[in-house]
């Protein structure tokens, strides 16, 4: 089923945040149905720094066709502001699609960016993104890959002005709205009231973010599609890898913390290691033969 099939269903769509082969396979295994591979998240595990627009668009793409080479989900991938100007934006669309994705995340904030729950963000004018996302439509092989037309301006401009730039992306072409960081249940039910009934909508679930967390049946209530949770693997991650090194620099070993991380035998069973090493030998035999 494609992504785009997937959001006629009145059920929301859950996409837990990825950053690599690893995470996705995990994410595939506890049950998701769409991964989402955030642009933070490549920045905090690649980089070791903060979403504020250093990684780009190569890493991302060369990110996503190792995803798409491990797992077969759906994957939403951050576009960020599509790299530059229109003609950048519809080279990404064309980098991302040979990758994989199943849809692209485009904002209007300015170049560089940052992180959608990070203050003193500014934008790009209307008019420019909607130049971009119809650049997109136009370099788009795969009508099955999505748009998602992200904007900031709830930050920068209120709520109302939000919706007034989002009323444009939808008539340039995108197949998905996300208006960033509603700072309350009654701005996300506004924006729910006003384009659920015409248009997928995607909601972002960021602990400590501006918006207030709900839960994935409380968005589908509202009236939203997808709902992401582009950075929580990370998060998590850097507190457990803190603990994990602060653990062995202070015992020199291990077995204080091995009753919270896989052994060798379970990491290898967590990722299929035996089935590979099986499935080498059915090539090897044929050769043989």
């Amino acid at each position: 089923m494609t992504l785009r099939e997937r959001l006629k269903s009145n059920s929301i769509l859950m996409a837990p945040g990825v950053y690599d082969g690893l995470t996705a396979n995990l994410a595939e295994q506890a049950g998701f149905e769409a991964l989402y591979l955030s642009g933070a998240a490549v920045a905090y595990t690649r980089l070791g720094r903060p979403d504020i627009g250093l990684t780009s668009v190569t890493e991302m793409a060369d990110t996503m066709s190792l995803i798409r080479d491990r797992v077969d989900l759906p994957v939403i991938i951050d576009a960020d502001t599509g790299f530059g100007n229109a003609l950048n934006a519809q080279r990404t669309m064309r980098l991302y699609e040979r990758a994989g994705a199943s849809a692209l995340q485009v904002e209007d904030q300015t170049f560089p960016k940052r992180c959608g729950h990070l203050s003193d963000k500014s934008l790009i004018s209307t008019a420019e993104m909607v130049g971009k996302i119809a650049a997109m439509v136009d370099a788009r092989q795969n009508e099955d890959v999505l748009i998602i037309a992200r904007t900031d301006a709830v930050a920068t401009d209120g709520l109302d002005a939000a919706i007034e730039r989002a009323e444009r992306y939808v008539e340039a072409g995108a197949d998905v709205l996300f208006i960033e960081a509603p700072r309350s249940g009654d701005e996300l039910q506004m924006v729910a009231a006003h384009f659920s009934n015409r248009i997928p909508l995607l909601a972002n679930m960021v602990e400590g973010g501006a918006t207030p967390l709900q839960t994935a049946s409380d968005l589908e209530k509202l009236g939203y599609s997808i709902v992401i949770f582009p950075g929580g693997i990370v998060r998590a991650l850097a507190k457990t890898a803190g603990e994990y090194y602060e653990s062995l620099h202070a015992n020199g070993s291990n077995r204080p913390f091995a009753d919270r991380m896989y052994d060798f035998d379970g990491l290898n069973e967590r990722i299929g290691t035996s089935e590979m090493l099986e499935r080498g030998r059915r090539y090897e035999a044929q050769g043989s033969g």
